[in-house]
């Protein structure tokens, strides 16, 4: 079991989203986005969830689950050319702890396997930049509230045996 500032990483799995699982997805972003918002003077209350409802594709969206409970979301949606990775959310109580590597991890197993193209955007001054820089992601473009992150196939990779482990404990749709 890995660790991260101390903490063992949490147990977790992931299931696949049902449109049921739509206002818990958009209640947990508003409370991850809300700090990075307002900082950036562009938090919403009513916004902020209606975005989320608005893409909200369960087909290529997983639910992140740690101690069998809801602690997330990711949504991997297929694009011309490869994939776009979106509304990773993960519950306060639950970052900082080698959860969002764990499942990053796996994720970018799948599309390395498939040598397929991973682009994101994160807004400007987020602390989760760091997660996806140290998982191969660079800068593309930026403006002043989001920056767009590429990833290649293969890029960031650390060692296998990490990598070979993730993939076998966790298979994200």
């Amino acid at each position: 079991m890995g660790t991260s500032e101390g903490h063992p990483e949490p147990e977790w799995d992931v299931r696949p989203a049902r449109p049921a699982d739509v206002e818990a997805i958009a209640e947990l972003r508003a409370v991850v986005m809300r700090p990075d918002l307002e900082r950036l003077g562009r938090y919403d209350e009513q916004r902020v969830r209606q975005r989320l409802r608005d893409g909200f594709s369960p087909r290529h969206t997983s639910i992140i689950t740690s101690a069998g409970t809801f602690a997330g979301s990711v949504t991997l949606r297929p694009s011309e050319s490869g994939h776009w990775l979106e509304h990773f959310y993960l519950a306060p109580a639950l970052q900082g702890r080698g959860l969002g590597s764990a499942v990053l991890r796996s994720l970018l197993t799948r599309t390395d396997t498939s040598g397929d193209l991973v682009r994101l955007n994160v807004l400007v001054g987020s602390p989760a930049r760091r997660l996806y820089e140290r998982h191969g992601f660079t800068v593309e473009t930026q403006d002043a509230i989001d920056v767009f992150m590429l990833r290649r196939p293969g890029a960031g990779r650390r060692g296998g045996a990490t990598a070979a482990r993730s993939a076998s404990v966790r298979s994200a749709p």
